[in-house]
């Protein structure tokens, strides 16, 4: 039997499980045509930011002297960014042969039912939520985030047919609690993790400033933990690793945790889009090496077998890890 690299992400099958994530690489048609031509599995469209919308709306009513006017302007911007994006949807589906996804980048669910209807009609395959916020609120009330998450998952379920895919960051204390909820209320994957943004201090001149926009390796010992713990744990989902698929390697190592995709960002600007056929020839070659016909034959074999015992596991290695270190 032929090697095959074809894996079922969200209920969508793909051609391979480079998935190429949400940013500037996938803000227009054109550029989509050639990921898909590059080898991508499927492509995550420029998220739609409910920020970048209400900023503007509030401009505007800073600038209006009559709140009809104001509240008109309001709803006309909110409705020419949205067919903007609905416009991005339809032109990458008819330059495209893969899947489109598309993405909202949230906190509230104000506005969103209604967008997610139209994103489904102008034919995404699927929906990706990203909900990215730090909670630093002195009077907090434990656990209100992740029931966001839920609320908003739920809301858009019920106006969607389209799978919906939620993307998380890492600032959950227990993610996969939140992901067996999520899962039960239709969420058809997960993606481990967003980005956050990096701040830095200059010492020099005494400011805050940004720190490395692209991401780097390091960052992949964290999602192939949570995804090893969460794969084992609430397997009636899919997963994507996201944050630090930055050699061939790493796309075997996401699988073999339990990922059934990885979604790749910073590889791509670094080593432009020729790395995603690096990627999908490394790992035919590896399978090919290892007997393997399928990516099921070894999906989430290195995931964790005893999901109850992750903390004996895991002060156990820390301390094997410092006695090979004195």
């Amino acid at each position: 039997m032929a090697t095959t690299l074809e894996t079922t992400f969200a209920g969508l099958k793909l051609r391979n499980p480079i998935i190429v994530s949400s940013s500037g690489l996938t803000d227009n048609a054109a550029k989509n045509r050639k990921l898909d031509e590059a080898g991508a599995g499927a492509i995550v469209l420029k998220s739609l930011f409910e920020e970048q919308i209400m900023m503007e709306v509030d401009h505007l009513d800073d600038m209006s002297m009559y709140p009809e006017g104001s509240e008109y302007l309001a709803a006309y911007l909110r409705q020419h960014k949205l067919n903007e994006y609905l416009n991005l949807i339809k032109e990458s589906k008819q330059a495209c042969s893969i899947p489109v996804i598309a993405s909202i980048n949230c906190y509230s669910d104000d506005h969103w039912i209604d967008f997610a209807r139209q994103i489904e009609a102008a034919g995404a395959d699927a929906l990706e939520i990203n909900i990215l916020a730090l909670q630093a609120d002195a009077q907090y009330t434990y656990g209100s985030f992740e029931q966001r998450h839920i609320d908003i998952l739920r809301h858009v379920k019920g106006t969607v047919d389209i799978p919906v895919i939620m993307k998380l960051g890492d600032n959950l204390t227990n993610p996969v609690a939140l992901i067996d909820q999520l899962q039960a209320n239709g969420a058809a994957a997960v993606v481990l993790f967003n980005r956050f943004y990096q701040p830095d201090i200059d010492i020099d001149r005494m400011v805050q400033t940004t720190g490395p926009v692209l991401g780097n390796g390091s960052e992949l010992p964290h999602v192939l933990r949570w995804i090893g713990i969460a794969s084992a744990t609430v397997s009636r989902t899919d997963y994507a690793a996201s944050g630090g698929i930055h050699q061939p390697e790493d796309v075997v190592k996401a699988l073999l945790a339990g990922a059934s995709a990885v979604e790749v960002c910073s590889a791509i600007y670094r080593q432009t889009a020729g790395v995603i056929g690096k990627y999908n020839d490394f790992l035919a070659q590896w399978m090919e090496s290892k007997g393997m016909d399928s990516i099921d034959q070894f999906k989430g074999r290195l995931n964790l077998s005893d999901p109850k015992g992750v903390n004996t596991f895991e002060r156990t290695q820390f301390l094997k890890y410092f006695a090979t270190h004195e």
